[in-house]
């Protein structure tokens, strides 16, 4: 078999002549694009908010799957009575050859109890835990399967209810905004008419204005970007600086 190598950017060609493969760097992104897709990702979105707002049924639409299959109901005195407790819900999806190892932190008990004083500190600490979790991992000897848990989103639910944010949701998301990415979301908004969604969603984004809480903004397009990926951002951009989700 004649086989020769050439330098870098040459062609390796075989006896026949037939098959041609391109070697060098430029090759590089191909080869990590492949093995990142082999190796599939991880996503960790944590879902928070008081009980009856829609949390579960948004996540299970988003992701085609039913991941609170085995969830038990509470009553409201059950509710009134819970502690704010840490669940994970973890599930793989694949779609077009890309695999997904996606994770739901759902924070029962949240927002439920008469006092609510201060009932965001244990997800501020599960979010450190992670943090702190992956930076011993990265740190240590074995590196090769390291499992990424860090929350990398937050959809944080608003009650419709109200004539805005409520104290515990500007005390949660002054809390977070610079642990995490947070999505404020005005739940059930297909509970109220066009015109209180329209009215109540611009009292919301001056309230998050007004306190200085970081909401998720969506990064700025390199300039080599295709027109349409470009085209796309700006709409995102536009609805997110013109309305909460």
């Amino acid at each position: 078999q004649k086989t020769q190598t050439c330098d870098a950017g040459k062609l390796i060609t075989d006896e026949k002549n037939t098959h041609k493969e391109y070697v060098g760097f430029a090759t590089l992104p191909n080869q990590v694009h492949r093995k990142s897709v082999k190796k599939g990702f991880d996503f960790t979105l944590m879902v928070a908010g008081e009980s009856g707002l829609g949390k579960s049924t948004l996540v299970n639409s988003l992701f085609l799957t039913d991941l609170y299959k085995d969830r038990k109901l509470l009553n409201a005195e059950e509710r009134i009575t819970q502690t704010v407790e840490i669940t994970k819900h973890t599930v793989d999806i694949e779609e077009k050859g890309v695999k997904l190892k996606l994770t739901i932190v759902d924070t029962p008990g949240f927002g439920d109890a008469v006092n609510n004083t201060e009932c965001w500190k244990p997800v501020a600490d599960y979010i450190d835990q992670q943090f702190e979790q992956y930076f011993r991992d990265e740190s240590g000897l074995n590196r090769k399967n390291i499992q990424d848990n860090r929350v990398h989103c937050c959809l944080y639910f608003i009650s419709p209810f109200g004539h805005g944010l409520r104290p515990l949701d500007v005390e949660f998301m002054k809390a977070l905004h610079e642990k995490v990415n947070i999505v404020p979301i005005l739940a059930k908004a297909d509970t109220l008419t066009p015109m209180e969604v329209k009215k109540k969603k611009i009292k919301i984004r001056e309230e998050i204005e007004q306190y200085g809480i970081k909401i998720y903004q969506f990064p700025d397009c390199d300039s080599d970007e295709d027109e349409d990926f470009k085209q796309q951002d700006y709409e995102l951009k536009v609805r997110l600086a013109t309305s909460v989700y």
